[in-house]
């Protein structure tokens, strides 16, 4: 009988595609392949009672953007412009450690990843100028006479 440590990882080999519904930046969705990603289980603290120390419950989910077949080349380098602060290299990892369930954490994971990508892959809003209209010219004219009032009679009377 082995002892495994709270730092040794286990892998699994059987994890279903991860699919991103369609949205902006991704008009037909995103389906990202069984094989690039990568499910790690561990020890995690917390609640757990009495199999808090036997069981890995906590799920790092971690998917490669470089070389996903999920993105284009456009989607990659927004995604990875995106998430360059929360990524290692081009690896991106989620941990999932909320519940005491090792299949919840999983999901969480999973639908975490989803929502990351799903969000980064959005393509931004380019911001168009305007005019100020008249009303609003009139309005900010108007207050700086008034202010200018305010301020002409905090003069002496005689000082003019």
């Amino acid at each position: 009988m082995s002892i495994c440590h709270a730092s040794e990882l286990r892998q699994t080999d059987r994890v279903d595609d991860l699919y991103v519904p369609p949205g902006p930046g991704a008009p037909g969705g995103l389906r990202v392949p069984a094989q690039e990603l990568v499910e790690q289980f561990s020890r995690a603290s917390g609640p757990g009672g009495q199999g808090v120390n036997t069981t890995d419950s906590r799920v790092q989910l971690s998917l490669d953007l470089g070389t996903t077949t999920a993105l284009s080349d456009v989607q990659r380098e927004r995604v990875l412009g995106r998430l360059a602060e929360s990524i290692s290299g081009t690896i991106l990892t989620i941990s999932a450690s909320e519940y005491r369930s090792q299949r919840r954490n999983r999901t969480a994971a999973r639908q975490r990843l989803t929502r990351l990508l799903r969000d980064a892959v959005v393509p931004p809003v380019i911001r168009r100028s305007t005019r100020p209209t008249h009303g609003s010219m009139r309005r900010r004219l108007e207050g700086k006479r008034r202010r200018s009032e305010i301020k002409r009679n905090r003069k002496r009377p005689g000082s003019e």
